[in-house]
């Protein structure tokens, strides 16, 4: 090379440089990329719901509670796993909960047949449907976590789906009583006793917040009805602050409208169906105007809770008097009541208890399926994994991590 002569950089020269020169820009990309990936899975991460998903979530999608002889599963606990699955952005769990609650539940025709509520091992050793029964409560969570993935996971199936079961649910389980107005049966059949004069009821199965997303998102449907009924249940039926599992709505004979009484079948026990009646209510937003209702009629479980370390496995609602050791699940139910009620030494006592018996609970020794549900749900809320906002819709802790 003659003194003088520019240096040319062979053709490999020149790739190997410009490869390096595009590595350095892209580092840094990367680098950012990755952190917002690892941002991410952070807000997501839920431990206690992967807990739960390994002990009772097979494979194909069936939740099973195994403490009952059936091994059986419910479209509760499907509907339930479906919004825990949305709240830990597992897409790929969700989907499988929804598609065998479809196959299995519904028949695989989800626009003929409301999910039965129950099935698992029959009688005869065969494995299917042991109730054809619906349950409402169970149907409107399910139609509110196919909502709320239509919009996060832009998934228009889901929306068509929830409407339809909406559709139905309006259609089959709100009835108009004489005096009450629309009101949501607990199922499809068998809740309407003396020839149609008395209705047996559910406190528990209309949460205030799901109620505020079904108006948004069905405004010619009977939803702002059917909560006003509901409040007026919870309203008349704590005399001493106590919500009950069931109460009836009677008419005497001759009688143009009723009166609320004690549940003919089960009393006026409150337990294992109204410790999620305080949950709701603690998750309902301070903003909502029925806020202040469920606050001045729900206050007997946080007066008992003054004198006790433990709620009450059951209370006797006319009279207020407890009974019992509540579960784990129990206090975990009620972390959201209290917090909500500012009830802050119950709080911390609950949460200890939440935190040794459930949270920290070895493989070996963890709680009852049903305990391991109201625990999700209600350090799901206080651990701000999730909020209702007052229109509804759900607030996730990983939607503004995950964009």
């Amino acid at each position: 090379m003659k003194q003088g002569t520019p240096h040319r950089k062979g053709p490999l020269q020149c790739l190997a440089i410009a490869g390096l020169s595009l590595g350095l820009m892209h580092a840094p990309a990367a680098e950012a990329a990755q952190a917002a990936a690892d941002t991410c899975r952070a807000a997501a991460a839920w431990p206690l719901w992967e807990q739960f998903a390994a002990r009772h979530m097979q494979r194909d999608g069936r939740v099973v509670d195994y403490s009952s002889p059936q091994q059986h599963s419910t479209s509760e606990g499907q509907s339930y796993s479906m919004l825990f699955a949305l709240i830990a952005r597992d897409r790929e769990r969700f989907h499988k909960l929804w598609n065998w609650s479809i196959a299995n539940l519904s028949g695989g025709k989800p626009g003929e047949h409301m999910p039965a509520w129950q099935w698992g091992r029959k009688e005869d050793g065969t494995w299917g449907v042991i109730d054809p029964n619906s349950a409402s409560d169970a149907n409107l969570w399910f139609a509110y976590a196919l909502l709320e993935a239509a919009r996060v996971w832009n998934e228009p199936r889901y929306d068509a789906q929830a409407r339809t079961l909406l559709a139905q649910v309006a259609m089959q389980e709100v009835v108009d009583i004489p005096g009450l107005g629309p009101t949501l049966l607990p199922a499809l059949k068998g809740f309407v006793l003396k020839e149609k004069s008395t209705w047996r009821l559910n406190p528990s199965y209309l949460p205030v917040p799901l109620a505020r997303a079904l108006e948004q998102a069905d405004p010619g449907g009977p939803w702002t009805a059917v909560l006003a009924s509901q409040m007026r249940m919870i309203s008349e039926t704590t005399p001493m602050g106590f919500a009950a599992d069931w109460v009836a709505y009677d008419i005497p004979q001759g009688a143009t409208k009723g009166a609320f009484v004690s549940d003919p079948v089960k009393g006026d026990i409150g337990s294992y169906d109204a410790i999620r009646t305080y949950l709701w209510a603690g998750m309902t937003p301070r903003t909502d105007k029925l806020y202040s209702t469920l606050k001045a009629r729900l206050d007997g479980m946080e007066n008992a809770l003054r004198t006790s370390l433990v709620p009450p496995e059951k209370v006797q609602t006319t009279l207020g008097a407890p009974e019992g050791i509540g579960p784990v699940g129990f206090s975990a139910a009620l972390l959201p009541y209290l917090k909500a009620r500012y009830a802050k030494a119950s709080l911390k006592t609950q949460q200890d208890r939440v935190t040794s018996q459930l949270l920290n609970s070895k493989a070996g020794a963890q709680p009852p399926y049903y305990d391991q549900v109201l625990g999700l749900f209600g350090t799901g809320w206080i651990e701000q994994r999730y909020q209702f906002l007052p229109n509804g819709r759900l607030q996730l802790r990983w939607e503004k991590a995950c964009p």
